[in-house]
């Protein structure tokens, strides 16, 4: 830098008032002894100010410190503008920036036009790192003056560091490009100076790129003796990959001025690059003689190590010139404030460079739990992370985050930071890539799938990259689709050079060695495991033939190794993997395969055994230890497992992966003890927080809910939490204790999600400052706090809070379909289905969430009583995956609802075509149990039922089942006293031991009936409490209604315990207590989760009226049971009761039908009562075939031969 462009930077410390203080000092020969001259005379305060600002803008720190004492004086009495702008200059410079502000405050307090305090201003808030009160500041200067120079480049600074809105970034850039050429159209070196920072800043954007080199070239033409123009210009575009052009820029600097040590660096770093490595060589020698009298330079150091890496003088060198040229770089930031300078300094460009260096000596695939993460990795991470807090808006940073977060083995971290990558550019394909091999290597093939396509939907160049095919063909051969896998890496095979924009090619097109390998080994497995065993070898030879002698030699031999194990040849594979040696790179997996051979293939435990300890001979460390562990977890061994996982834990108590699996170890032999035992001395030695989670889920789990308590909130007791991670697992630890008091302390559950989200709030007040590549995921935490408000208040019913919750969730995460899913529930339950029919059109569009909304959708339209558009919707999800069981039973449901339950065994046909193992499906059982009871056939109903009863998914449900049709086989309504039964009066003997042998069956059933949740819990007392009152003997109806009473007070509107509590009622003939608790229940909402109790509850509701010839009432419940339910043939029977009442017979006889219709005629009271109404109705040959149909089910049943079938045919006779 010119002498000339030194006084300007140093005058630009100084605001311009009514003279130009600065001007005097930085140009008159003798200024340092003017202001001491000022000092003699009556002008005493303006001198000492003129002598602070002189000592203030010198280079030297000793005189800066004197500086303040002069300013401090000649503003003790008046208060002078310039004195106050020296004193916050000077504050500033010390870094306390609460002090400055509070002087500039007090200049625009007095004078609020004065605008050099007002940038003063707005730069003390960037120092601060208040972007938000520095654009604030940058707006109200751009009010009193449109075309200020330093807030229109703060505010295109802050769109490309912070917002990242290229299309709002490129009109600030243009803006600033235009009032610099206003406001100083003759200022080249000023125009350079505010250019830079956007330089540094644009990253790869084509279009600001464009904007910046164009308006630099303009400077150049401007003042084209100035070499420093032309260097930047080289510089911008060899950041760009751009070498020919940097190239001929560097070249016209060199041209200007011969002794231009930054152009000669750029020239050597475009010769690195074209690989003209020895030219470059030749040149860095003579450098590093000039460097050793001028100082190392941080980006000569780099090309020493770029030169290195591209001469593969190995690691060690080239890492620690690497580190070197790091260090000199940041130490030459030291001191300064967040601002333009400090942006500009920091070039995120240059060190991305640097990091993309360090990546190519770090492992290529995931780190594995346990493994020892790469310091190579942590290096990067270090470099990157203050990169990527000062600028979170910049894709390039970010991604390359997110490269080394996946290699860390952090896969939701760098899910997080790439979800960020795609906020900023959507059409990224590197993110998409990156993006899909994440899913990959989580096994989450369909996601890698959708990632993939994704991709392309928003850069269909994304297709032509080799990586994008590879990465399908991978996938697709792990979710078994082999056939295709092999088209797409023969198509990859067959793929030219890649070009993309303007001749730039995709890096590593054409295929390096690595990659060409990857693809070959790829295809060999794909067509083994398609049973091509012949082309599978072919393809094998090939690449031992192209890529014999060559460091990637040994991974194709490993491969090789499953080829010989699909030909039965188990010796040439193991004598494949014995040549491997220690050595070489592939040894570990080497022994992996060989003691996956000896256990799957040979069966010999000891060899297995043996060849995980020949790793930790050889390969000694936490990895290896911890994979002897699992081969002995593998093998029924958990003692010697443990002991290995201890061991392993004593050499490194820090690594968190290890404390777990050693606590998992126990939980697996269940030895629970020692696994809390075990965690508990674990977190004491080590302090880790994360500990008191596991042991608190282990408690939990054993439902030791105080302990649990006690164990969280010891760890919340601790000082306030500044840190973020500290934070975070704070809210895990409230989370836990919600989960805990859902439990046992229902009433502390709000108040503790409270507080887990007023710390989130905290925490993401923060991070866009100090974590910004975490937004994504912390947004994520905060919308998932709002869902367990949201699960919390429907439990209580309390349905508005519910919804309101939702939509905070969605606040957070807005395009979460299975929050938008429950609140479509939650305004289905709250009767508002326009909006509910809203939210799942919007969820049938999307492909994951689909089959939910059809569901839903079909209850929907059941509530509108569109039931052929219901069954439709169910019939699409079951067309596409007929063992879809839980669709098929809410169809079952839904045909017997809507009247049609004739259609349901099509469904059970479509099912069994499938497999011929569906038939031994639970789930295909229970459907069968479910459509038999309603058939009227309970004992084919309880046989199917008991088939599902010990499987985890169907087993409480087929288990409720079981024990209702045990205690009630005939489904009778409980309670019900308006119907006289034949049968009863005639054998109320053999009924009573009927009756007695079902409950001794329903509670043998309950003892073998483990809950596993909450509500299982519940159903087993619920259940329990049913057996006793089925006994029908006072002292224990009166213990069972005591429980029933007990779970009404417990949650608020319990159906199934009111309808209990009514039941109980009824039998001990308290009727004004039962009617109380069944009105009570006829005001509940419909909904199809309690559809069952609510109907029986109207129905009970209904007998009582009819008891009380109120038939009306009763009429109407009755209408609502049907509403519901067309099948429901108990409704039918009191509609033929009270009709029959009124001496209707023939609309009597018409309920009659239809409740023999759906009693499937397996009722014979029903069908004695249609019997009788027909005779009455003289439709004598109906009431014969009835009469028949029911004598040939029960040939004893009473009183129908001689009063209805005598009497009809003797009528027929007549």
């Amino acid at each position: 830098m010119s002498s000339n462009d030194s006084s300007l930077m140093s005058a630009s410390r100084m605001p311009s008032v009514t003279w130009r203080a600065s001007g005097i000092t930085q140009t008159h020969p003798f200024a340092p002894s003017w202001p001491s001259f000022m000092l003699t005379k009556a002008v005493k305060p303006l001198g000492y100010v003129l002598k602070g600002w002189v000592e203030l803008t010198s280079d030297k720190p000793h005189i800066v410190k004197k500086s303040i004492k002069y300013l401090e004086q000649g503003i003790r009495d008046t208060k002078d503008v310039l004195g106050l702008m020296g004193k916050a200059t000077y504050l500033m410079m010390q870094q306390n920036y609460s002090g400055a502000l509070e002087v500039v405050n007090q200049i625009t307090l007095a004078s609020g036009n004065f605008l050099p305090a007002l940038i003063l201003k707005m730069r003390l808030f960037l120092a601060r790192q208040d972007w938000e009160q520095a654009i604030e500041t940058g707006h109200r200067i751009l009010e009193k003056d449109e075309s200020n120079i330093d807030a229109c480049q703060l505010l295109a600074v802050h769109e490309l560091a912070r917002e990242g809105n290229m299309t709002i970034a490129a009109d600030h850039v243009r803006n600033l490009i235009k009032v610099l050429e206003m406001r100083e159209p003759q200022n080249p070196s000023l125009h350079l100076k505010k250019i830079i920072v956007i330089n540094r800043l644009c990253g790869n954007h084509q279009v600001i790129l464009q904007l910046v080199s164009s308006f630099i070239e303009r400077i150049f033409l401007a003042s084209p003796s100035c070499a420093p123009v032309a260097t930047e210009l080289g510089y911008l575009f060899i950041l760009q990959n751009q070498v020919k052009e940097a190239f001929l820029w560097y070249s016209e600097a060199m041209k200007l001025d011969e002794n231009s040590m930054a152009a000669l660096t750029g020239i050597i770093w475009c010769q690195i690059l074209k690989g003209h490595l020895e030219e470059a060589e030749h040149q860095l020698e003579f450098l590093k003689e000039v460097q050793q009298s001028l100082g190392k330079s941080e980006l000569l150091v780099f090309l020493q190590a770029l030169l290195a890496s591209k001469k593969h003088k190995g690691e060690q060198e080239a890492t620690a010139l690497l580190k070197e040229a790091v260090e000199l770089h940041f130490s030459s930031m030291q001191g300064l404030p967040l601002g333009p300078e400090y942006l500009e300094q920091l070039d995120p460009l240059f060190l991305v460079c640097i990091a993309k260096e360090y990546l190519h000596f770090c492992p290529k695939q995931p780190r594995a739990p346990g493994q020892i993460l790469s310091p190579l990795l942590k290096q990067v991470t270090v470099i990157l992370s203050p990169v990527v807090k000062a600028v979170p808006a910049m894709m390039e940073p970010l991604f390359v985050m997110a490269q080394v977060k996946y290699l860390s083995g952090e896969l939701e971290n760098a899910q997080s930071v790439l979800q960020r990558c795609l906020e900023l550019d959507p059409t990224s394909a590197d993110t998409h890539l990156l993006m899909s091999q994440i899913h990959l290597a989580q096994g989450n093939f369909a996601m890698c799938s959708h990632s993939l396509e994704l991709g392309v939907s928003h850069n269909f160049q994304v297709r032509d990259h080799p990586l994008y095919h590879f990465i399908k063909a991978r996938a697709l051969n792990k979710s078994g689709d082999h056939p295709e896998a092999i088209k797409t890496l023969k198509m990859i095979m067959k793929l030219p050079t890649v070009k993309v924009e303007e001749g730039k090619k995709f890096r590593g097109s054409p295929l390096p060695p690595r990659e060409r390998v990857s693809i070959l080994l790829e295809l060999a497995d794909a067509l083994r495991l398609n049973g091509e065993l012949h082309e599978a070898t072919k393809v094998m030879q090939d690449a031992i033939n192209e890529f014999s002698g060559t460091p990637e030699e040994i991974r194709i031999t490993i491969a090789n190794v499953d080829l010989a194990l699909s030909k039965g040849n188990v010796d040439m594979a193991l004598s494949m993997l014995r040549n491997v040696t220690p050595k070489q790179p592939c040894y570990m997996e080497a022994k992996e395969k060989m003691a996956s051979i000896y256990l799957h293939t040979r069966k010999d435990i000891r060899l297995y055994i043996g060849c995980y300890r020949e790793l930790c001979e050889h390969l000694p460390g936490p990895h290896t230890s911890l994979l002897l562990g699992d081969a002995f977890m593998n093998i029924q061994e958990p003692e010697k497992a443990l002991e290995v996982y201890d061991e392993a834990y004593r050499k490194n108590p820090h690594d968190a992966s290890l404390v777990s699996r050693i606590g998992q170890a126990y939980v697996k032999t269940h030895q629970y003890a020692k696994a809390i035992n075990y965690y508990e001395a674990a977190q004491k030695i080590s302090g880790q927080d994360f500990l008191c989670c596991d042991l608190a889920e282990l408690l939990m789990k054993l439902k030791k809910f105080n302990k649990a308590e006690k164990v969280l909130k010891q760890a919340l007791g601790r000082d306030f939490a500044k840190d973020f991670p500290s934070m975070m697992n704070d809210v895990k630890c409230l989370l836990l204790l919600a989960k805990v008091y859902k439990s046992y302390k229902k009433e502390d559950v709000v108040d503790t999600l409270n507080k887990a989200l007023d710390l989130q709030a905290r925490i993401l007040k923060r991070i866009p400052l100090e974590q910004p590549e975490m937004i994504p995921s912390q947004k994520q935490m905060a919308a998932f706090i709002c869902i367990q408000f949201g699960e919390h208040y429907l439990a209580e019913k309390e349905y508005a809070k519910a919804v309101r919750s939702y939509k905070d969730a969605l606040s957070y995460s807005p395009i979460d379909n299975k929050v938008l899913l429950e609140l479509a529930h939650l305004y289905l339950l709250q009767g508002h289905l326009d909006l509910c029919e809203q939210h799942c059109t919007t969820l049938l569009q999307t492909e994951k969430t689909q089959e939910s909304a059809s569901v839903m959708m079909a209850d929907l339209m059941f509530r509108k009583q569109k039931y052929e558009e219901a069954i439709n919707l169910y019939q699409q999800v079951l067309e596409k995956a007929p063992d879809n069981f839980s669709v098929l039973n809410k169809l079952i449901d839904l045909l017997r609802r809507s009247g049609k339950l004739e259609e349901a065994p099509a469904f059970f046909e479509s099912s069994k075509r499938i497999s011929s193992r569906v038939p031994l499906e639970p789930g295909f059982n229970y459907c069968k149990g479910i459509y038999s009871w309603h058939v009227g056939q309970p004992n084919e109903a309880l046989k199917f039922l008991n088939k599902a009863r010990k499987d985890s998914t169907w087993g409480p449900y087929a288990t409720y089942y079981m024990v209702q049709i045990c205690l009630n086989p005939d489904n009778e309504l409980v309670g019900g006293e308006a119907f006289e039964n034949p049968m009863t009066e005639s054998n109320s003997t053999n009924r009573k031991e009927l009756e007695q042998h079902g409950v001794r069956t329903a509670e043998k059933l309950l003892r073998e009936f483990y809950p596993h949740s909450a509500f299982d819990q519940t159903q087993l007392k619920l259940l329990q409490s049913l057996c006793l009152m089925a006994t029908r003997e006072k002292a224990n109806v009166e213990v069972a209604l005591d429980a029933f009473i007990e779970m009404a007070q417990a949650e608020k509107d319990n159906t199934p315990a009111l309808l209990a509590m009514s039941q109980a009622y009824m039998l001990l003939k308290q009727i004004p207590k039962a009617r109380t608790q069944l009105k009570r229940l006829a005001k509940v909402a419909w909904s199809l989760a309690e559809a069952e109790d609510l109907e029986k509850s109207w129905l009970l509701l209904a007998d009582i009226y009819c008891q009380g010839g109120k038939y009306d009432l009763a009429s109407e419940l009755l209408r609502r049971c049907i509403q519901y339910n067309k099948s429901c043939c108990k409704a039918y029977e009191y509609m033929g009761f009270i009709m029959e009442k009124e001496q209707s017979y023939k609309d009597a006889a018409t309920n009659y039908e239809l409740a023999w219709k759906y009693s499937h005629h397996a009722n014979p009271t029903i069908g004695f009562k249609l019997a009788f109404n027909y005779l009455k109705d003289k439709k004598f040959v109906e009431a014969i075939e009835v009469c028949h149909s029911v004598l040939m089910e029960h040939p004893n049943y009473p009183k129908i031969r001689e009063e209805i079938l005598g009497k009809a045919q003797g009528s027929l006779r007549i």
